[in-house]
């Protein structure tokens, strides 16, 4: 097997739709199918490691701020970046740290910025109720606590998401852990190499296009990985451990290499594996992440790609990424057969169980998002069964402030890559999901949480709910009003330890 070939690039791409507008208003032709010429050398996003403050909290500062950033040599776009001109740092925060964050707005209009897969209050978790005015710095303060993983982080304003992270806001957040084993490469840009992934179309002068497909939003026909086009990167160990990240609008990828090679999956969404899974091929849909370990051998090249699959939002083969191994590689550590990763989840019988159907690209039981309305009602420190029936075409459910493991799919169990813990899952169409969720410790009636499908034209349209994490026995009495109790303490969060199932808004009990 070999890099897809300029015939099959030409044949399986086809006309792009939409309009052909750079993210930052100026105009451009489609440019026609490229050819797979991997010439730049692979960007490394810096680190962003934070500096410690005498009251031992750790301070991390980003600035949501407009840059310029060619794609193309000499052909410079208009974009938005976080600490630079496009994309953002890599976060590295250690388990058990006070975090004390301050995010600037340097862009002409509100944005917002999320934590993915980070565990903190519903206040701090920088959702659309949580909006940054151009000019304002908003200082969340969390501690974190929980297990290593690679999350990312991205705005979240609801209405203008999709076109936000298009244009360049989007950044790796990785969690450290000493109870990580050593023998995970863990040199970073060097064994352990954060990968973004996003699809773009690059016009012939250089900017990046709006390009749409009917019913999904932003899709093009250039893979970026860590905003560089046609990227190579050199191998210089003999494993090499890369964090994938889907940071696209809509794309679903079918990941593998050109010489069908095997490699070890070693984490999902929110951390490591019990144990390393053998794979020739991952699937990755929008805002989902993996962790994989692949050998390598002196003096080979491989190609990483993506294969087209039935759904629209994985349409056409594309070369995403060459890497081409040194003549002389160091030596790496065998792949301990304990990952020490979290076990599945596995619900209760009598747990609560809540069903959501997703419909058309809009609406989620029956109902747009209403920024003003609180959907569910959960108990902290809880597990329930949500069962997720997707309608119509692809849709990938996400839900902030959990973990869950995905129970079945279709009525069949994930693959076994696919059964850590995870805060997205991909929805083919016309199949449902059964998810075993659990809740975290913050109660907070006021702040919600959000849920909803990370296709981000459908974020942005309505098809997303809210939900509030409450103390036990508080299910009945919670408004379903955001506001409605206006006398609760700003950034109130409490801790709450619990157990046993309740039964709140449209769940039930099995």
């Amino acid at each position: 097997m070999t890099p897809l070939s300029r015939r099959r690039v030409l044949a399986l791409a086809g006309a792009t739709a939409g309009a052909a507008m750079t993210g930052c208003g100026g105009r451009s032709s489609t440019p026609p199918a490229r050819d797979w010429r991997p010439s730049t050398p692979l960007r490394i996003p810096p680190v962003l490691e934070p500096a410690q403050d005498p009251s031992g909290a750790k301070r991390v500062a980003l600035s949501l701020q407009e840059g310029v950033h060619a794609f193309l040599p000499g052909k410079p776009t208009p974009t938005w970046g976080i600490n630079g001109p496009i994309l953002g740092p890599t976060v590295r925060l250690r388990r058990g740290s006070r975090v004390a964050v301050a995010v600037t707005n340097r862009l002409p209009e509100l944005t917002t910025l999320h934590w993915h897969g980070l565990n903190v209050p519903a206040v701090f978790d920088g959702g659309p109720h949580q909006p940054i005015e151009p000019g304002a710095t908003w200082r969340p303060t969390f501690t974190v606590d929980q297990p290593a993983a690679t999350l990312w982080y991205h705005p979240h304003p609801h209405g203008s998401t999709a076109l936000h992270v298009h244009r360049g806001l989007a950044g790796m957040l990785w969690i450290d852990d000493p109870a990580t084993p050593a023998e995970l490469p863990h040199r970073y840009g060097v064994d352990d190499v954060p990968l973004v992934l996003q699809d773009r179309t690059i016009g012939r002068d250089g900017q990046s296009l709006l390009t749409t497909e009917p019913n999904f939003g932003f899709m093009g026909t250039d893979m970026c990985v860590n905003a560089t086009l046609q990227p190579f990167f050199t191998v210089t160990s003999r494993l090499v451990r890369f964090r994938l990240l889907n940071g696209s609008n809509a794309r679903l990828y079918n990941l593998e290499f050109s010489d069908g090679r095997t490699f070890q999956v070693v984490g999902n969404d929110l951390g490591l594996l019990p144990a390393p899974v053998s794979t020739e091929r991952l699937r990755l849909g929008p805002a989902e992440r993996a962790e994989i370990v692949v050998p390598f051998g002196p003096g080979e090249a491989v190609t990483l790609l993506t294969r087209g699959g039935t759904e629209r939002i994985d349409a056409g083969d594309h070369n995403i990424l060459e890497l081409r191994a040194a003549p002389t590689l160091a030596a790496s550590a065998p792949l301990p057969g304990s990952l020490g990763g979290e076990a599945p989840l596995v619900p209760a019988p009598d747990a609560t169980v809540r069903p959501f159907r997703l419909q058309g690209h809009d609406a989620i039981n029956g109902r747009e998002m209403d920024m003003a309305r609180v959907d569910e009602v959960v108990t902290a420190s809880t597990t329930e069964v949500w069962e997720i029936e997707n309608t119509v075409y692809s849709h990938n459910f996400h839900i902030h402030g959990v973990s869950f493991t995905v129970l079945d799919v279709a009525g069949s169990p994930p693959p076994p890559w696919a059964r850590g813990r995870r805060d997205t899952v991909h929805l083919p169409e016309k199949q449902s999901a059964r998810l075993a969720v659990e809740f975290g410790p913050f109660a907070d009636a006021v702040h919600p949480y959000m849920y909803h499908c990370h296709i981000l034209r459908h974020e942005d349209a309505g098809m997303m709910g809210q939900y509030v994490v409450v103390r036990p026995g508080d299910e009945s009495t919670t408004p379903r009003i955001i506001g409605a109790m206006a006398t609760h303490p700003p950034g109130h969060s409490v801790p709450v330890t619990s157990t046993g199932p309740t039964v709140a808004g449209g769940a039930r009990r099995p």
